[in-house]
């Protein structure tokens, strides 16, 4: 298998794309020729990791000149409707490209809460980001791969988790979101396959981001998860990157949709 160039001349766009699994996927897309427009909602607190990441685009496009693809950024809200078509118009007027290859929809959130306790505030904004979010990004997407992609097709992959296939007593508002992704990719998948449009799930593990870093902060909790992951350690945003240039190249993946890709160290078989 060619080490780059699996996504040559490709474009792609990104939701959450600055921080965490998102950032690892931008990169490697970059890394194999693919232009990628990363979606972030330019908080604050956010900016710096959006200068790091432009700093490494930039480390990349220096070294490999020649197979290293460009990357530009949009600030936006995936709760809004209009973030999706943005994107995506954004993406083919940076790249200058009638073509959208690939969609990763990884914008999400995750606030551990008690159910008892649990507010109705915390709740619709989780549904509305890691869910309603999905879906407008998907579907602008599809809409762009499928009536105006000459010839149509694409790739879209929605970045869903473990959690969609298993209960967590203070995630009862994040896990039925991330079943929704996943079942999300299970029907788009029907729908779109005549276009040539495949859709899939990537179901990361427990993997150390800003999401989960408070909950992972303590050495009990972490060699606690540690030891029930048969690889015998926590993921990291890079364990993903690969994934997903395998779900999003058709050399590699071109007769898989549908599908759930899961990524969790064998976490998933050793639940007991």
């Amino acid at each position: 298998m060619p080490a780059t160039n699996l996504l040559a001349g490709k474009t792609a766009i990104i939701t959450g794309g600055t921080t965490g699994i998102g950032r690892a996927i931008t990169l490697a897309f970059l890394a194999q020729g693919c232009s990628v427009a990363v979606n972030h909602l330019d908080l604050e607190t956010d900016r710096p990791h959006l200068t790091s990441l432009l700093a490494e685009a930039t480390a990349l496009a220096e070294a490999s000149p020649s197979t290293t693809g460009r990357l530009a950024h949009l600030p936006g809200d995936v709760r809004d409707p209009a973030t999706g078509p943005a994107l995506v118009a954004f993406a083919l007027s940076q790249f200058s490209t009638a073509r959208l290859d690939i969609c990763v929809s990884n914008a999400g959130i995750c606030t551990f809460a008690e159910f008892l306790d649990l507010d109705a505030a915390l709740f619709a904004n989780t549904v509305r980001t890691n869910l309603d979010g999905a879906f407008y990004v998907v579907q602008a997407a599809a809409r762009q791969m499928a009536r105006h992609n000459a010839p149509p097709g694409g790739s879209i992959i929605g970045v869903s988790s473990i959690s969609a296939l298993v209960g967590g007593a203070g995630q009862t508002h994040y896990t039925p979101t991330k079943a929704g992704v996943l079942s999300l990719m299970q029907s788009t998948a029907c729908a779109l396959g005549r276009y040539g449009i495949r859709c899939n799930a990537l179901l990361p593990g427990t993997i150390r981001t800003q999401l989960n870093e408070e909950d992972l902060k303590g050495e009990e909790k972490r060699k606690y998860m540690e030891g029930r992951i048969p690889l015998g350690r926590t993921g990291v945003p890079a364990d993903l990157a690969g994934p997903a240039v395998f779900l999003a190249s058709d050399e590699l993946s071109g007769y898989v949709t549908g599908a759930q890709l899961l990524v969790d160290g064998g976490l998933f078989v050793n639940l007991q």
